[in-house]
């Protein structure tokens, strides 16, 4: 079953009322009668960072019986293998995990759902079946991306991708939708594309390079797979005078992107919401034995200049 976020809000249990959690070295610990753990692929970027500070704030307020362990795997498969297990052995009933890679998580996703651990993935899926997926739809994000991207270049010109990073499901979905799309642009060429792991400066490296093969009349379109890599691009348009001639499409909705919709210096940005607090809720949801939906989709409306004054100060 599919529950859209509004249904599935409408199924949440009764909140009850939170207390503090405190600080452990590899987390968020308080040991209280129900333990969960969420497994972060990354902190290094703004849309994590505002995942599991929603989930926690949520939870610290909300759920007072409740002990959230947080750890950071730091772009590492291996690191995220070895939190889950440390995880798994402190005895978490639920696991919140938004993963590295989507094949190489698979043997710990599958120990932990052996062990009888409920498994919910958040914005990444694994390969392997969980108990749910929590998320906006990637593939058809990118697909309205490249639609309007080609759209807002009357179908003609070069295409730089700026992708996240490699083996997960969000960048795979992000691409393939962008890819499909521009099926039915055929004046619309990708000319570059790389994996920069969804930070900033990488992405303004990459788009200064891209800048330097590629002369103006090239270049009519930037496709960024986060909002953090899209703004490093703006950077590098900027110092080389080529902003205003080139349209920046990208994911996520933080507050910088939102205003850099606003000032014309971003063409666009498609919200992609944080999974806070409907990976909590749902966490909460499962431990205490209640059944949840194994798909549980999140919107993901378009800001551009038509609309974006009604999202100014919603970002994160």
């Amino acid at each position: 079953m599919v529950l859209t976020k509004r249904e599935f809000l409408k199924l949440s249990v009764t909140l009850l009322a939170g207390a503090p959690f405190s600080s452990c070295s590899r987390g968020i610990l308080d040991p209280k009668r129900f333990l969960i753990g969420l497994s972060q692929s990354t902190m290094n970027n703004t849309w994590r960072v505002a995942m599991v500070e929603g989930n926690r704030r949520y939870a610290a307020a909300h759920f007072a019986d409740v002990g959230l362990i947080v750890t950071d795997a730091q772009n590492s498969a291996a690191t995220q293998t070895s939190d889950v297990e440390t995880l798994l052995a402190r005895g978490v009933k639920v696991l919140l995990l938004s993963a590295v890679e989507s094949h190489a998580l698979v043997p710990a996703t599958r120990e932990a759902m052996a062990q009888g651990v409920k498994v919910i993935t958040l914005d990444r899926k694994v390969d392997t079946p969980v108990t749910a997926h929590i998320g906006a739809d990637n593939r058809d994000i990118g697909f309205k991306a490249g639609q309007f991207i080609a759209q807002r270049m009357n179908g003609l010109g070069g295409v730089i991708e700026i992708q996240g990073s490699a083996g997960n499901s969000t960048t795979i979905d992000r691409s393939l939708g962008f890819h499909e799309a521009l099926v039915a642009f055929p004046g619309v060429k990708i000319l570059a594309t790389q994996n920069v792991d969804w930070t900033t400066e990488p992405a303004r490296k990459f788009m200064e390079d891209s800048l330097q093969r590629f002369d103006s009349n090239e270049v009519g379109g930037v496709y960024a797979h986060n909002d953090d890599m899209a703004l490093g691009a703006i950077q590098a348009l900027e110092q080389t005078g080529r902003l205003a001639r080139v349209n920046v499409v990208s994911i996520d909705g933080q507050e910088s992107a939102i205003d850099a919709v606003k000032t014309g210096r971003m063409t666009a940005t498609f919200l992609y919401p944080v999974c806070a607090p409907e990976g909590i809720q749902a966490a909460y949801r499962a431990v205490q034995g209640e059944a949840i939906p194994q798909a549980i989709v999140l919107p993901s409306p378009r800001v551009d200049s038509s609309n974006v004054d009604s999202y100014l100060g919603k970002g994160f």
